[in-house]
């Protein structure tokens, strides 16, 4: 499995002036020409610029299977793991969801409205981790300011197991 950490290419954030806002996330999966395509459970998470942990926003993995069954390949997001996966007790209400196939989604990420009101200023980033079962493993960061100006980059597109991702805050 390859971990990439893909760099930042550019796409505004919407203008935030008040500490209140959403966040939505837009990311892309790309179909895969392989034998046995798999759906990538993915992690996104918010953290300061020193690497530490602000908090979990969203689980993306097989919320369906028998037993809590899905749970098996979360291991394999190592980032993600390493940092508070593991310790978690799952499904998070409003953090957990399904996997998503290959196409453009959006996800909005209302559990970090209360979050972003309450973080004191200075440099941010969403990180976002996917990993598929027999497939490949991707992390990219997305850097951010906090409190937003009124406009900055903040989009990077993945490698291999993601296209292009980037947040939006709305206030």
């Amino acid at each position: 499995m390859k971990l990439r950490h893909s760099l930042v290419l550019s796409l505004p954030l919407m203008s935030a002036c008040a500490l209140a806002a959403d966040l939505t996330l837009k990311f892309e999966i790309p179909q895969l020409n392989v034998a046995a395509y798999h759906r990538p459970y993915m992690a996104v998470w918010l953290e300061r610029s020193d690497q530490k942990v602000v908090t979990q926003l969203a689980v993306l993995y097989d919320v369906r299977k028998k037993d809590n069954g899905g749970t098996k390949y979360l291991k394999d997001m190592r980032q993600w793991w390493r940092k508070g996966g593991e310790a978690l007790d799952l499904p998070l209400d409003g953090v957990s969801g399904a996997t998503r196939g290959p196409g453009e989604h959006t996800i909005s990420l209302a559990r970090a409205k209360t979050t972003l009101e309450a973080l004191p200023p200075g440099d941010y980033q969403v990180v976002v981790e996917a990993a598929r079962e027999a497939g490949g493993r991707e992390l990219v960061r997305i850097p951010f300011h906090w409190p937003l100006p009124s406009s900055q980059p903040a989009a990077v597109k993945g490698q291999e197991e993601l296209g292009s991702v980037s947040v939006q805050f709305k206030s």
